[in-house]
């Protein structure tokens, strides 16, 4: 995975310096303040997701959550899977304020980039939905598709994420689809693990 990632960056890298050569550096800029507001629109767009999981009936409550280093040990162990970082994005989401769900959103990698996911629960930690946020490799990208992520929806902490036998798969994408059953898996036992001290 840190390969992966190295590589990615070291590509960027590559890729700015042949633009600065070109003198593209009105293109450059482009590219940099995509980057940069392209955290703002996974926000937004992970946030209208919740409220429409909701029926639009829903006040976000937002925060990154830091995952507890021993639980984060615990946890990927249990799941054979690293969590991207030491915390992920996270949001309460009340009505009346009264707590009525969760979300959690994460990154996974891909086959070489990092795909970014939304988990929506409500208050017995059961999903209600499953969003791919942002798909960022040229093939696989059917796992985005609300046929495939449908299959979360009702399963809790105890449930089986296996892919071929609790998850489905999706030919030309087995790495993704590999990579986002365990990420969903992993924030599912995150949340079931901290709910209380929240």
């Amino acid at each position: 995975m840190i390969i992966n990632i190295i590589k990615f960056h070291f590509n960027r890298i590559l890729e700015i310096s042949w633009l600065l050569r070109k003198g593209c550096a009105s293109f450059l800029l482009l590219i940099l303040l995509f980057q940069i507001t392209s955290g703002s629109e996974i926000k937004e767009k992970s946030e209208s997701f919740i409220t429409n999981t909701f029926n639009g009936d829903a006040a976000l409550e937002f925060r990154k959550l830091a995952i507890p280093t021993q639980l984060k040990s615990v946890i990927q162990k249990q799941v054979k899977q690293k969590f991207f970082r030491d915390d992920v994005y996270f949001w309460i989401v009340k009505n009346n304020n009264k707590i009525i769900g969760y979300a959690l959103l994460d990154n996974v990698m891909g086959k070489a980039l990092p795909i970014t996911f939304l988990v929506v629960l409500d208050t017995s930690l059961s999903i209600r939905a499953v969003s791919i946020i942002k798909y960022r490799e040229t093939i696989g990208g059917e796992i985005a598709n609300k046929n495939w992520t449908a299959q979360f929806v009702n399963k809790n902490a105890t449930s089986g994420f296996l892919l071929g036998r609790d998850i489905d798969g999706i030919s030309g994408a087995t790495m993704s689809v590999v990579s986002v059953s365990k990420g969903v898996e992993k924030l599912v036992l995150l949340l079931s693990k901290i709910k209380d001290s929240l």
